[in-house]
């Protein structure tokens, strides 16, 4: 009996530890990249969709345009107008705080 409750014990820490790091997880864009302002350190983007195909790799445009904060954000090669990005982000106060920017069009590990 002893056994069977330090087992349960030990199986509900396990579903709560496993369960903790997914409540910081971050949200992700991809788009094309309309503006960006190291000054200001924002990007804004045209967000594509996740509807892959061979004629849009990326996904297809949507129309929705968003502005991302960079001012914490690691930033791989900087983006230019019309470079395809990968935003990783959380949302605090309404805004939109960038933690990482990939640029895909000159990143893509799919071309090595």
């Amino acid at each position: 009996m002893k056994f069977k409750t330090v087992l349960m014990a030990v199986a509900a820490i396990l579903v709560l530890a496993a369960g903790v790091p997914m409540l910081d997880a971050a949200e992700v864009a991809q788009g094309k990249c309309l503006a960006y302002s190291a000054e200001d350190k924002t990007i804004r983007i045209e967000e594509f969709d996740i509807n892959f195909s061979h004629d849009a790799p990326y996904g297809n445009p949507t129309g929705i345009v968003s502005e991302y904060d960079l001012s914490r954000a690691k930033v791989g090669i900087f983006p230019e107008g019309g470079d395809v990005v990968r935003i990783a982000y959380v949302i605090e106060n309404d805004q939109k705080v960038a933690l990482k920017v990939m640029n895909v069009s000159k990143q893509d590990i799919r071309r090595k």
